[in-house]
C-alpha cells in the first residue's frame, strides 16, 4: 500500500484517499496545518468539528502533548487496536488547528497492518471519510472521485494528490467514545457495539 511517492506526498502537506480500517478516508498529516486546512476546504467541513486522528501506537499521543496515566493506558488498550475512536483532552494551544477550540482530540489505533506501517513512516493522519460533509461516504474509489476528482474540482489546486483503490468498502464508521470519570460515554454509534 505504501509507495515512496505516497510517503513523500504526505510528508510534504499532501492529501489523498485511501482505505482505512473502516471506510475510505481523506487523509493528510495531522502535524501539518496546511494539510488539515486543505481537508477542511475539500470536504466543506464545519470548521468547529475536529477530525479523528489515526495513530500507530500509544507513544504517538506524546506528539500532541497528551500524557496518559496507567489507568487511562489500560482503558485505551482494552479498545485498541480496533474500530473505536476515543476522545482525549488536549489543552495545548499549539494544536488548536486540530481541536478547533474543543480542547479535545479523538484518536484511533487501527487494526490494519499496512495502515499502521504507513503511519509509522509519515506520522499520525487525520482521516475523515472521503466525502463532502453531509453526503454519503464513498464505497469505491470512483465514488470518491465524484467528490474530489477532475470533474468535481476543475482547479488543479483543489484536487487530491493520490487515490489508493482497495475495491468496495462498506460498513459503519468507527464507534466514537469518551472516557469520563471511568465511565464510557458513546458519542457516535458505529462499527463496534459496546452495549
Amino acid at each position: 500500500m505504501v509507495s515512496k511517492g505516497i510517503k513523500k506526498i504526505l510528508l510534504n502537506h499532501g492529501v489523498g484517499v485511501l482505505p482505512t480500517d473502516t471506510l475510505y478516508g481523506l487523509v493528510g498529516s495531522a502535524l501539518s496545518k496546511k494539510a488539515v486546512a486543505r481537508i477542511y476546504k475539500l470536504r466543506r467541513r464545519n470548521p468547529q468539528k475536529p477530525f479523528i486522528i489515526l495513530i500507530s501506537s500509544l507513544a504517538d499521543l506524546k506528539l500532541f502533548n497528551i500524557k496518559i496515566d496507567n489507568r487511562t493506558r489500560k482503558q485505551l488498550l482494552r479498545f485498541w487496536p480496533g474500530k473505536i475512536s476515543i476522545i482525549l483532552a488536549c489543552q495545548s494551544k499549539k494544536f488548536s488547528y486540530l481541536h478547533r477550540g474543543t480542547k479535545t482530540l479523538a484518536f484511533r489505533l487501527p487494526n490494519k497492518k499496512n495502515l499502521i506501517s504507513l503511519i509509522k513512516k509519515v506520522g499520525p493522519l487525520v482521516a475523515p471519510s472521503a466525502n463532502i460533509e453531509g453526503e454519503p461516504p464513498p464505497k469505491t474509489i470512483s465514488q470518491a472521485k465524484k467528490y474530489f476528482g477532475e470533474k468535481a474540482c476543475p482547479e488543479r489546486s483543489r484536487r487530491i494528490d493520490f487515490y489508493i483503490n482497495a475495491g468496495k468498502l462498506s460498513g459503519p464508521p468507527s464507534t466514537l467514545i469518551q472516557i469520563k470519570n471511568n465511565k464510557i460515554l458513546i458519542k457516535r454509534k458505529g462499527a463496534v457495539k459496546l452495549y
